[in-house]
């Protein structure tokens, strides 16, 4: 795995440039607030940085030289940017302070960025996977609710979740004797403890069972059963190294064999917008309805994300908690306060719009290898 003063990488010379003006200078009348060039041999960009991986797109206004000629931008306030490509005509861009670190590991490319409005993010395959100021959000969502509707949760299986947030908030239950976190990818991991410093703390805690392994591999090799098990995956990508662990036979012939009785399931689905939860939020909510008994579906806004994000949270005893019986169950259980969720939260959380109620109720489509319905992007299995 590269350091953190790894050389930044270069645009390949068939790759589109963004470069990105805080005010339109004179270079050309096709310069105003957004450029995009078409990089040719005879077209050279002389900016600080330039990193192209995937959907992901890093560009800095530091200054350009086109075709021989140098045109000065004095006066202009200079920056870098990520831009994300949400979907074909929708991108999403932020400033940046610096490039922390890039690399390529054997599964995905990874990259840390010190983002103007997010502070740190993590960028894997071109996709933000969480960012500093406002994760909390996402992973308060993902755990607290499955752990607090099971009556002691001792034992939790984590598939993914490499950098160590999850398990933070896992170990914040005073119940949990257990926790197991299998990540396939152990460059990632190890990157993350380096340069995550809020998770350090999780990652040293005695508690916590690492284990570098394929996710379907390890639960199905254990014979022990868990209280709950936490899907904490990539985005399913086409191409990417996970989108099998959506499917319909992976929950039924390896996780629910797995969970103790009463065991609750809870993953992380995509999307969950008015427009964009039909992508995969509503075929994972199906899915896990042909297997489980009891299926809860909720999700919250990250703003780094842009978007409403999906959780979907399953099992064969029912969820039957109030709201004010939730936040007793976080007082007594819970060290330290929750930022996001407590019981008010989760029931709005779980009272989702009309158009994304009505798609759930709607949708047929079950999650199988030969049905598979991807989030916008590619990935990279292996190398």
């Amino acid at each position: 795995m590269p350091n953190s003063n790894h050389s930044p990488f270069r645009f390949p010379c068939h790759l589109p440039l963004l470069i990105f003006c805080a005010q339109p200078p004179a270079l050309s009348t096709t310069c105003l607030f957004l450029i995009s060039l078409s990089i040719s041999n005879s077209l050279c960009v002389g900016s600080t940085f330039e990193l192209y991986r995937k959907m992901g797109d890093i560009s800095c206004s530091n200054g350009n030289e086109v075709n021989g000629k140098s045109h000065s931008l004095a006066g202009y306030r200079k920056s870098c940017w990520y831009e994300e490509e949400i979907e074909e005509n929708l991108r999403w861009c932020f400033a940046l302070n610096s490039i922390l670190h890039t690399g390529a590991t054997q599964y995905q490319d990874i990259a840390l960025l010190d983002t103007k409005p997010f502070g740190k993010a993590l960028v894997i395959d071109g996709k933000l996977q969480s960012a500093e100021i406002d994760e909390f959000i996402y992973h308060e969502s993902l755990v607290h609710p499955a752990l607090l509707h099971h009556p002691n949760p001792k034992s939790i299986f984590i598939m993914g979740g490499g950098e160590g947030s999850t398990a933070r908030e896992i170990l914040r239950h005073k119940t949990v004797e257990k926790v197991v976190m299998c990540d396939i990818d152990e460059e990632v991991v190890d990157f993350c403890k380096s340069y995550l410093v809020v998770n350090r703390e999780a990652f040293c805690d005695p508690r916590l069972e690492l284990v570098i392994n394929d996710a379907r591999a390890e639960l199905e090799s254990r014979e022990e059963c868990f209280d709950v098990i936490i899907g904490d995956l990539a985005d399913p990508i086409e191409g990417g190294p996970c989108y099998q662990l959506y499917t319909k036979s992976f929950y039924e012939s390896t996780v629910k064999p797995r969970l103790s009785p009463g065991g609750i399931f809870v993953t992380q689905a995509g999307p969950a917008g008015v427009f964009s939860h039909t992508e995969v939020f509503s075929c994972i909510h199906n899915t896990l309805r042909q297997v489980f008994k009891h299926v809860v579906a909720y999700s919250a806004h990250i703003p780094s994300f842009a978007d409403i994000w999906g959780w979907v949270m399953a099992s064969d005893s029912p969820f039957l908690l109030n709201a004010e019986e939730l936040d007793l169950r976080m007082k007594q259980r819970i060290k330290g306060e929750n930022r996001y969720i407590d019981g008010k939260t989760f029931s709005s959380a779980s009272t989702l719009s009309k158009v994304v109620r009505t798609s759930l109720d709607n949708e047929t489509q079950v999650y199988t290898e030969g049905t598979a319905r991807f989030i916008y992007g590619h990935g990279t299995a292996l190398k």
